[in-house]
């Protein structure tokens, strides 16, 4: 039995996307884990907003925008938000929330290599949570600037990939307090910042300013009393700052077409 418990613990699946299936009817419950990323989105659109002055009326998409957190939120400000996803219970909990609540919110189930989308359709493409989990980084980011209008804007934030993540992110984080469902996570998915700028020139983007988006303050050295806080009330302490050593949140902005 240990040799088939060990065995079974090494073969884990990694990047294990169906947990957002199986979380998908507890997403907008209050004390479920998943509802912790509720919280993230006063810190995200705190940065997002040193670029937009007003949200109103502006075209925007959600890439992998689960059960709706970051639509809702974008949509209460009265932008014109569409969200996708590739989990279809998601997407089915997000639309059963925006009805309940009266947003008029259009989402869809589909991949973030190939969306749905024509060419030049959106103001702002909002991206969180998710770079470090697409099967094509490349691709995504492309479909991205395609679908954005020139000048349109790109936010996201991600992972960063060296030691200090993988000892945060999957030793600590998943194997060992478990605020991380196991498996969810693939280190070698993680992204580093020059990766990620290579990319987003290649893709068509420019302007890009990035910074640290550190979920327990002072970079998780390990701020204990930010995360005693956190397992208290269920609110992270996020601080947006310079140490982009693990999570890092960031701008682009898509260059305009060549004449």
């Amino acid at each position: 039995m240990a040799i088939d418990q060990r065995s079974a613990l090494n073969c884990m699946k990694k990047n294990d996307l169906e947990f957002y299936d199986l979380s998908a009817e507890q997403w907008w419950n209050q004390d479920s884990k998943i509802y912790a990323l509720h919280h993230l989105n006063k810190p995200r659109f705190e940065f997002f907003d040193r670029y937009v002055s007003d949200w109103q009326n502006l075209n925007v998409l959600d890439v992998g925008c689960g059960g709706g957190f970051s639509c809702e939120f974008m949509a209460a400000r009265q932008a014109v938000v569409s969200g996708m996803d590739q989990s279809q219970k998601c997407i089915d909990a997000a639309q059963k929330h925006a009805a309940t609540n009266g947003f008029a919110i259009n989402y869809c189930c589909a991949m973030a290599e190939e969306m749905p989308y024509a060419d030049h359709t959106f103001d702002v493409v909002v991206c969180v949570d998710v770079l470090e989990h697409v099967e094509n980084v490349y691709c995504v980011l492309s479909e991205i600037s395609r679908i954005l209008k020139p000048n349109g804007l790109f936010f996201f934030d991600t992972i960063n990939r060296n030691f200090k993540s993988k000892l945060v992110m999957i030793w600590l984080m998943e194997n060992i307090l478990g605020e991380i469902q196991k498996g969810v996570h693939d280190w070698n998915k993680f992204i580093t910042l020059d990766e990620l700028h290579e990319l987003l020139h290649k893709t068509g983007f420019g302007q890009v300013d990035i910074k640290g988006f550190d979920l327990f303050g002072d970079a998780f050295r390990l701020n204990l009393a930010s995360y005693l806080n956190y397992k208290k009330t269920g609110l992270p302490n996020v601080a947006i700052n310079d140490d982009t050593s693990i999570n890092y949140i960031g701008k682009a902005t898509k260059r305009m077409l060549e004449p």
